[in-house]
């Protein structure tokens, strides 16, 4: 069986967030794809199955668990099918998350996605607050996470996460975001740590961005907006928001093709 392995959200090799895609003619099992992932050891890994009408089913895995909802591996799958097998006008995605889109224009890839905008909450939950020095701007969440607004970029860059503490937290990830400085290439930052989904610090994370866009949307008062994820790889999104979907931008690029023997 075919497998890819593409880094998404960027334009160079070894950047962005490494994703693994395979492309099926039926489904596996559950648990045979559940195994696959945990073998990748990648955030995630993408299963797509095509229908009758052209469009396709699409399935995500990180290495202990399948994913609700994953935009990075999502970018990586429209990837492989623009350009390993002959895609040519918008792809039609029927997930978990509801019906995502991806089209493909001279220079980038773009993923259209519900928005997911963020619920305000009076306060971090407490296995989170030890590990902040001083208090988050706005805290906020979505279904799968509690965002930390720490009120600047540099503080995102600097923070440093406590593992066992946002383990606690499950089935919930932290994400923390911050804005950048008016001469930077970004709007705003974020990273984002799910460790317990087998994820410590994911490198870009598409669907993080599902709520981060109308936050700061409302926040910077645009709809227009570039984020940057603050990992050690690294990435960049372009951003907008359109009623209630959000179109988020980047490149990808195949790092491997390979057989695995099942």
């Amino acid at each position: 069986m075919r497998i890819y392995q593409v880094d998404a959200f960027t334009d160079r090799l070894f950047t962005g967030n490494p994703a693994a895609v395979l492309v099926l003619e039926d489904w596996l099992p559950d648990d045979l794809m559940q195994a696959i992932a945990q073998e990748n050891n990648l955030a995630a890994s993408a299963f797509v199955n095509p229908r009758a009408d052209g469009t396709w089913d699409l399935r995500w895995f990180s290495p202990t668990q399948e994913l609700d909802f994953c935009g990075h591996a999502s970018l990586a799958t429209a990837h492989i099918l623009f350009t390993n097998f002959g895609a040519s006008a918008a792809i039609v995605f029927h997930t978990q998350a509801g019906q995502l889109r991806a089209s493909k224009d001279a220079s980038r890839y773009q993923l259209d996605i519900p928005s997911m905008p963020p619920e305000v909450i009076d306060a971090l939950p407490p296995e989170l607050k030890g590990m902040f020095s001083s208090a988050p701007a706005k805290v906020f969440r979505n279904f799968k996470n509690i965002f930390a607004d720490l009120g600047s970029a540099d503080a995102v860059c600097s923070f440093v996460p406590d593992f066992a503490a946002i383990t606690q937290i499950d089935p919930l990830g932290l994400v923390v975001t911050g804005q950048e400085v008016e001469s930077a290439k970004a709007d705003f930052v974020s990273r984002c740590f799910a460790p317990s989904a087998g994820i410590p610090e994911d490198p870009v994370t598409g669907s993080t961005h599902a709520t981060l866009v109308p936050y700061w949307a409302g926040q910077l008062g645009r709809d227009k907006l570039v984020g940057h994820q603050a990992s050690k790889r690294g990435g960049w999104l372009t951003c907008e928001l359109t009623n209630d979907r959000v179109l988020l931008g980047g490149n990808a690029v195949t790092y491997m093709e390979a057989e695995i023997s099942l």
